[in-house]
């Protein structure tokens, strides 16, 4: 237990300081006050891969970052780490206010100046430790489930898509995980790649913690993914394994999305049930709404109440196909939100392996719809002049 009777956070440090001098200190005060893993250390500043593979691969869980030799790289380390939910504490050879106010704005949990002493090391570690402590003790996140009322809907990109918005609206931490275990396209959407995937964390529910997921989920853009297996998946699992799984994404984050596939499984419904929310999402096709009404009805059947699912019509074409309200008539589901078709902006996003522009129009629907579902309203941009001038120049 540590000295405030919360209980002592086992740290798996790394230390990226170029500066020789600065490193000795650290590191000499980091074993004075008899912690118990060794530091990996790095001797000069990362670049997103290398920085990434050293996370990843050491289970790091706690940042010590050198902002004085180099401050742009070092404040972009900062934020980027800060980005993965691993606390960073900044390091300095002065007092400088300055650089504290930028260290915090980057993300920084802490900041730390010569002379070292243990005593104000271990309040750091313990301030720490309490923030840890009251995230993962917390009462838990919002879960919502994308699952396609027939295939070929969009509901994948949709996930991908609300996951960004989510982050970019709340600025909190959000989770996107594919768990579909057959035919899971996130990697290739984000184009993304890692040796684990929700399988392992399904595998290992039971006995998570903070090391071992951070070894699991790629950071993308602010946002944790989570991918399928990189080849189809049979799952063998019991139903606490799902709800263990579940209720531990719920203490990490503000809001979890999950791609969900078809209810025509026990792994696909128990998913549905888990969820807080559940969007089903469809297009105004008559085979997709008929499709649809057959995966409401399963839906039904196995005990997910419509109150809980919201209908998301994507890809929405007034002028081809079925009116919000003739799908609301055969589904006898009020329609929650229209996503309009704009295959063009789209299909730019997925080359780019992006989240879709924001000024498009189907960029400013998904950030309408997040704002319904988390609550939160984004803030309008002040235009000045000159500003309003120059865009005029830039877009003529």
């Amino acid at each position: 237990m540590s000295a405030n009777g919360l209980p002592a956070s086992t740290w798996k440090p790394l230390l990226i300081c170029p500066h020789a001098e600065l490193s000795r200190k650290l590191s000499a005060v980091w074993h004075a006050t008899a912690q118990a893993e060794a530091m990996v250390e790095s001797p000069r500043y990362l670049d997103g891969q290398g920085l990434q593979d050293l996370i990843s691969g050491h289970a790091i869980t706690l940042c010590f970052v050198d902002v004085g030799t180099d401050r742009e790289l070092a404040l972009g380390l900062v934020r980027a780490v800060s980005e993965t939910g691993i606390p960073v504490v900044a390091l300095h050879t002065a007092n400088d206010a300055d650089l504290i106010l930028s260290c915090l704005r980057q993300g920084a949990a802490e900041f730390l100046y010569t002379p070292f002493n243990a005593e104000s090391f271990r309040a750091a570690l313990d301030r720490l430790a309490r923030r840890a402590h009251s995230s993962r003790n917390r009462s838990g996140g919002r879960v919502f489930g994308l699952m396609r009322g027939k295939s070929g809907c969009g509901s994948t990109t949709l996930a991908c898509n609300l996951a960004f918005q989510f982050q970019a609206l709340t600025l909190q931490k959000v989770l996107l995980a594919d768990l579909d275990p057959l035919t899971g396209t996130i990697a290739f959407l984000l184009k993304l790649s890692s040796t684990y995937s929700f399988v392992h964390a399904l595998t290992n529910s039971s006995r998570m913690d903070e090391a071992l997921w951070r070894g699991m989920v790629t950071p993308s853009r602010g946002v944790d993914v989570l991918l399928s297996p990189e080849t189809p998946a049979d799952l063998v699992y019991e139903p606490q394994d799902v709800t263990a799984m579940i209720t531990y994404w719920r203490q990490l984050y503000e809001f979890t999305i999950l791609d969900i596939p078809g209810p025509h499984d026990e792994w696909g419904l128990s998913l549905a049930k888990s969820c807080d929310e559940l969007l089903l999402v469809t297009t105004n096709e008559l085979p997709a709404v008929h499709a649809t009404q057959i995966t409401l009805a399963r839906l039904e059947f196995y005990g997910v109440s419509r109150s809980k699912i919201k209908l998301i019509v994507n890809r929405y074409n007034t002028d081809i196909g079925l009116s919000s309200e003739a799908i609301e008539t055969a589904l006898e589901l009020k329609v929650f939100h229209d996503v309009p078709s704009d295959f063009g902006s789209l299909q730019k996003a997925m080359m780019e392996g992006k989240p879709v522009a924001a000024g498009t129009k189907v960029g400013k629907s998904i950030a309408d719809l997040a704002e319904k579902l988390t609550g939160h309203t984004r803030t309008p941009k002040k235009h000045s002049l000159f500003g309003d001038l120059f865009s005029i120049f830039e877009t003529a």
